[in-house]
């Protein structure tokens, strides 16, 4: 008979079994709130299932993204805001899928931690099934794991995959992109995922407490609850302008630019064949008040503004002049603050050019 006087278990290594199953029951009902057709099952199975033919698709194209939060997390790790965290993880993958001519059918999340707590979990979980909800796709599945010594005992980090679907023939950029075509902005909700490594710097090297008074809004809003604002999730009102009657390919979009990392300069290009450029009219829109306290407060150039952030501007949306007007009336019928951005030219130099400054 063995000895068990020096026995140990996994929960005296640092994790906790019995912890995992409470959070997968706290969750189940957050991810019954994202069922669409094409996806009803319960979590807890060894995969998701994801029926094409009863979403409606018949002759689909998958489109795949996954992303992550950054060091956004690290604000809601030290202020104990972890409510929205989850619509940016989702938006940084949906709005990813959109910007091809995808519909985002499903959703799987990694949730890493140094030590689980059901509550914290639920709250994060809750809010990828908000972001989910927002995007019109389902929770299918995911991943929960406690790893002590890795992660200190309150840090976390998250992971989002995304699959989506697009009949074939009908994906984004289209091949007819021309000289002359217009440029629409759609308003961002803030400093979005992005940048989050400067951003905390800059919180750093001011002063600022995160629990203070937010010195660029005159609401009552923390710091925090300022900066943690979530990405906003442009799909739905792009998939109804997708289905707009009458217009060419895609309701009359020729292309999309979801801004996330490098700003205008680095992801305009992604979507522009090398014949063409994008001029973009600074003085069209003006940036968000957060941006200008970080300009100001970390002595940031506005170069460096944008290629760190998206500076007010979170998609981009290419359209021919003539149906220009008719495709952000039904943008901003859906929601959408769309300006009037820029336009395509040929190109002679740099990929992306800017007129005007920033309004900071």
């Amino acid at each position: 008979m063995s000895d068990t006087t020096n026995s140990l278990t996994y929960a005296d290594a640092g994790v906790d079994i019995d912890a995992g199953n409470e959070l997968v029951r706290r969750i189940k009902p957050h991810v019954r709130s994202t069922r669409r057709p094409g996806a009803d099952g319960e979590i807890g199975g060894f995969g998701g299932l994801f029926d094409l033919k009863a979403a409606g698709f018949s002759d689909p194209v998958l489109v795949a993204a996954n992303d992550g939060v950054g060091t956004k997390l690290k604000i809601a790790i030290e202020t104990g805001l972890h409510d929205t965290i989850g619509i940016d993880l989702v938006a940084m993958c949906v709005n990813d899928l959109v910007v091809q001519g995808a519909e985002p059918l499903f959703f799987l999340d990694y949730f890493a931690t140094g030590k689980l707590d059901p509550k914290q979990g639920e709250a994060i979980v809750e809010g990828i099934a908000k972001g989910c909800i927002m995007a019109g796709c389902a929770i299918l599945g995911g991943e929960t794991a406690e790893m002590p010594g890795l992660y200190a005992e309150k840090d976390y980090d998250l992971a989002g995959f995304a699959v989506g679907a697009a009949e074939r023939g009908r994906l984004l950029p289209s091949g007819d992109l021309k000289a002359g075509d217009m440029i629409l902005g759609l308003a961002s909700s803030g400093v979005h995922s992005n940048g989050y490594s400067l951003v905390r710097r800059i919180v750093e090297l001011s002063g600022a407490g995160y629990d203070a008074p937010a010195p660029f809004q005159t609401d009552a809003a923390s710091l925090a609850e300022a900066l943690i604002a979530p990405t906003r999730i442009y799909v739905k009102p792009l998939l109804a302008a997708f289905r707009l009657p009458g217009l060419e390919g895609l309701g009359g979009i020729k292309a999309l630019a979801h801004i996330t990392g490098g700003g205008f300069p680095e992801n305009i290009p992604r979507v522009l064949p090398d014949h063409l450029s994008a001029e973009i009219d600074l003085f069209a829109f003006k940036p968000p008040a957060v941006f200008g306290w970080l300009a100001k407060a970390g002595g940031v150039t506005e170069p460096e503004m944008l290629r760190t952030f998206n500076c007010g501007i979170g998609m981009i949306v290419v359209v021919s002049a003539a149906e220009a007007a008719t495709v952000s009336a039904i943008l901003q019928a859906e929601g959408e603050t769309v300006v009037a951005l820029g336009r395509i030219l040929p190109r002679e130099g740099a990929a992306v050019t800017f007129n005007g400054a920033l309004a900071l």
